[in-house]
């Protein structure tokens, strides 16, 4: 009997190694692609209801119960959807979170229709090719896929596709945390908006696993003044206030650190990289760190941005007429806070170096409607989820290393975060660091990558929800 089961699970294992996407789950995801490209989800004019709606009656068919479908939000415009593939319930279940709303793109800017799934030169193009409908609908077909196949994994799997990551005033994940938590409540969380394998000119480099990201946030800084006639210039200026204040933030910079993500980070990369950057890498490792090595890297604002918080101007206003004194002059700042730091933190912190009483600062707020963004501090690498993206990369990119990193941008992982979810960026899409367009004119993904990820992603989520299947070792 032993003998037999172990036979059975070594099958099992063989069977997800050799899987390959097929012809119609390929054709099924690049419709699902499609479909979600052409529902317009900006904020200004588009309605992420409509897609939420659309995806619902495609786990419909795919023969999910009503019961394990939801479709809620604030308002009639931005609701989200929530659904449940039941698994034996050994474990705690996984969520998987990606955002359907897109940046705002215009025609005109345009070579091709950005709300047209548009097909050539092996491209795919439209808004939200990359960021992050392309995600989204790898998600769809490879929990649909798990359902036709029969697969029961060993913990219930999560999806929750959501409004307003780019903006707005509805951001989906807040939403659900604050007001049906026990719907997307999980033992930690996986999202698609971030990893990935970067590359240069089409040769895979290296795997990044988000493992942590900064937290955003935006200060107006405000200087006022009686102002008066300009013809009678006094030196208590609110324009000079503001500048001063400015340069004395551009001469600034926040401390280094590192935290267990960015440790590893540096750890793995040093040995990627070569010549003098890989030794100042493996500088700033050392206890004490090497410090000229800290400055060398931040010359480089990746590494500049990794290292430390940053915060810089990216708005002014000021002044009233062209020949009064300024009453006020105003600035927009904005910040992106390293893990386990407070937004107060940063405030106050802007107070010391700006060193002028007469420029208040007051935290805004952050993207998609949040009053603020508690702190958390960076969660340690599950070994569960390191042992299947290992085996779903070694597959897919052999010998490729996998890069621990920290995001310093911002996405709705820091919620999840922040509410006690330990989140994780993963995806298997393959793009040139140089044509990164997310956001950008021609959004575009290549095809061959976007096929590559749905098959990477269905390897590694079976692979993660059945660990008896990835444990085995064959001689």
């Amino acid at each position: 009997m032993k003998s037999l089961l172990s036979w059975l699970c070594v099958a099992l294992l063989a069977t997800i190694s050799n899987a390959q996407v097929d012809e119609t789950t390929k054709q099924f995801a690049h419709d699902i692609f499609k479909q979600l490209i052409e529902i317009n989800t900006t904020d200004s004019v588009g309605n992420v209801t409509t897609a939420a709606e659309a995806m619902a009656q495609r786990f419909r068919d795919a023969g999910f119960p009503e019961s394990d479908l939801h479709i809620l939000g604030p308002n009639d415009r931005k609701k989200n959807l929530v659904v449940r593939l039941h698994g034996t319930g050994k474990l705690k279940p996984v969520l998987l979170i990606g955002h359907l709303d897109v940046v705002e793109a215009r025609r005109e800017d345009w070579t091709t229709d950005p709300f047209q799934f548009v097909e050539k030169d092996g491209y795919f193009y439209g808004r939200g090719t990359q960021d992050m409908k392309d995600g989204d609908a790898i998600m769809v077909t490879t929990l649909i896929r798990m359902k036709k196949e029969g697969i029961i994994p060993d913990r219930d799997i999560i999806l929750a596709l959501t409004a307003d990551e780019e903006g707005g005033q509805s951001n989906g994940v807040d939403w659900l945390i604050k007001n049906h938590r026990d719907l997307i409540d999980a033992e930690f969380v996986l999202n698609h908006d971030g990893g990935g394998v970067e590359a240069n000119q089409g040769k895979a480099l290296f795997m990044d696993l988000d493992a942590s990201e900064k937290i955003y946030a935006d200060y107006t800084l405000l200087v006022t003044n009686p102002g008066g006639h300009s013809s009678l210039p006094v030196p208590d200026n609110a324009i000079y206030h503001l500048a001063a204040g400015l340069t004395h933030l551009a001469d600034y910079h926040f401390p280094f650190e590192l935290n267990n993500v960015t440790r590893a980070y540096y750890e793995r990369m040093a040995k990627v990289e070569t010549g003098q950057r890989a030794a100042d890498m493996q500088a700033i490792l050392k206890q004490p760190p090497d410090l000229d090595a800290v400055v060398r890297l931040s010359h480089d604002p990746i590494d500049n941005s990794i290292l430390h918080t940053t915060c810089v101007a990216t708005r002014l206003a000021a002044g009233h007429a062209n020949n009064a004194l300024p009453q006020s002059a105003q600035a927009i700042v904005n910040c992106r806070i390293e893990p386990g730091h407070t937004a107060e933190e940063v405030r106050n912190m802007l107070e010391q170096v700006l060193a002028d009483p007469k420029i208040s600062v007051t935290y805004v707020g952050a993207l998609g409607g949040a009053a603020s963004r508690p702190s958390f501090s960076p969660p340690p690498l599950r070994p569960e989820l390191l042992a299947a993206l290992d085996k779903a990369v070694g597959e897919l990119w052999p010998g490729l290393p996998i890069i621990p990193t920290m995001e310093t941008g911002a996405s709705d992982g820091v919620y999840t975060s922040a509410a006690g979810m330990p989140t994780y960026g993963v995806s298997g899409e393959q793009l040139d660091r140089d044509d990164i367009r997310a956001h950008g004119k021609d959004e575009r993904v290549p095809q061959a990558s976007f096929y590559r990820a749905v098959d990477f992603y269905y390897r590694f989520l079976r692979l993660l929800t059945a660990p008896r299947w990835i444990s085995l070792t064959v001689y």
